[in-house]
């Protein structure tokens, strides 16, 4: 196997009860370190074994808190991926935090380890809003962690969330002003959802969370892409915003179906056309490491169409595009088959899609109809 690799570690733990974690079940109060951190060693080697050749381009620590993965660990993983693979000329090492006084006090000893960018769950900077969002945080301590962020690592990326519900469009214009003169060079802007089985859809089944209609959606939506591209931080996926060059090298891996591994409770892959799944459970995992030699719970082969259906949906969320010669010769597909000429056509008439040759991609006009357009334009 040649060619760049993306590797995807996954902490599975806070250590105290922590709002910010989806994986409730693995709250711990103590974690034997020493443990954990051979047993992730082990299952990237495994990863390393079958990806031999491969270079990795970006590592992204994920999960529950990985901020407060000892940094002696975090060292000795980033260490062990460039003595298995290799690194590739400007290697990006992400990690996410989130913006409290326990986490932040690591950030000089992490960046020393050598991780080179910080991905900070803000999410809003008000209170009020913050109190909505369920975050133990509040916006003083978020700001307080950007700048602690900036003063440790070269690159910075923080989240916010809008469309929540009684946003002003006026209101979201200050917010987003007040975060573009913070000077990161990446921002991640995403629309609020309402995800199954949270209280969230509980409280809008009842009506008493309701989302902005779709004429304020749109509006918030433009306004975002303008203040963003005025800034100089155009958005290059759906809802994300960079300094050109500085977009996520590790995200860009995923949008552009290219290979990446997955390490730690819960991971998938893609790797040379297998998907890969981890088990979920932390101790399930680590027993299966210690029995097997690594955490997979599953492999799976994937079929050209799934690879192609993946690649369209993926790509199509990038402002670039997607290459359906590329696409076609990677999944073996063929290139007439990948999308529907005639949607194409008529969505290109109105002004929401763009095809040249084999290069398709969606037009700023279509992103915020993207969830309609693709299954319009994806003939797979």
């Amino acid at each position: 196997m040649s060619g760049a690799l993306a590797l995807y570690i996954h902490w599975p733990f806070c250590v105290s009860k922590c709002p910010y974690c989806d994986f409730n079940s693995h709250v711990r109060e103590s974690v034997d370190q020493a443990a954990w951190r051979d047993a992730l060693l082990a299952d990237m080697a495994h990863e390393a074994e079958l990806t031999a050749g491969a270079r990795v381009s970006s590592i992204f620590f994920g999960g529950g808190t990985p901020s407060l993965m000892p940094p002696e660990t975090v060292a000795a993983l980033i260490e062990a991926a460039e003595r298995h693979w290799g690194f590739a000329d400007a290697v990006e090492i992400t990690l996410e935090a989130n913006p409290n006084s326990v986490e932040v006090a690591r950030f000089a000893a992490l960046a020393q380890a050598g991780v080179n960018r910080i991905s900070l769950g803000i999410q809003a900077l008000d209170d009020e809003t913050l109190r909505f969002l369920g975050r133990a945080h509040g916006a003083d301590e978020g700001q307080r962690a950007i700048a602690a962020a900036q003063a440790n690592f070269a690159r910075v990326s923080f989240d916010l969330i809008t469309a929540r519900p009684g946003q002003s469009l006026a209101g979201w214009e200050a917010e987003l002003a007040r975060a573009l003169a913070i000077g990161t060079t990446h921002l991640s802007l995403y629309q609020l959802t309402i995800e199954p089985g949270t209280r969230f859809e509980t409280l809008h089944r009842k009506g008493e969370l309701v989302l902005p209609d779709e004429d304020l959606s749109a509006d918030l939506f433009a306004a975002t892409a303008a203040m963003t591209a005025a800034a100089g931080l155009p958005a290059y996926e759906i809802s994300n915003h960079a300094r050109p060059g500085e977009e996520s090298r590790h995200n860009l891996t995923y949008w552009r179906y290219g290979d990446y591994v997955g390490v730690g409770p819960g991971a998938h892959g893609r790797r040379r056309g297998i998907a890969t799944e981890r088990h979920r459970k932390p101790e399930n995992w680590l027993a299966a490491v210690g029995t097997a030699g690594h955490g997979i719970k599953a492999e799976r082969a994937l079929t050209p169409v799934t690879r192609a259906t993946e690649a369209l949906l993926m790509g199509l969320r990038l402002a670039e595009g997607v290459d359906l010669a590329r696409i076609a010769a990677m999944s073996g597909v063929p290139e007439d088959a990948l999308v529907d000429a005639g949607a194409v056509e008529r969505l290109q008439g109105l002004g929401l899609v763009e095809r040249q040759g084999s290069a398709l991609r969606v037009l700023p006009a279509g992103m915020l109809l993207l969830d309609a357009i693709l299954p319009e334009v994806v003939a797979l």
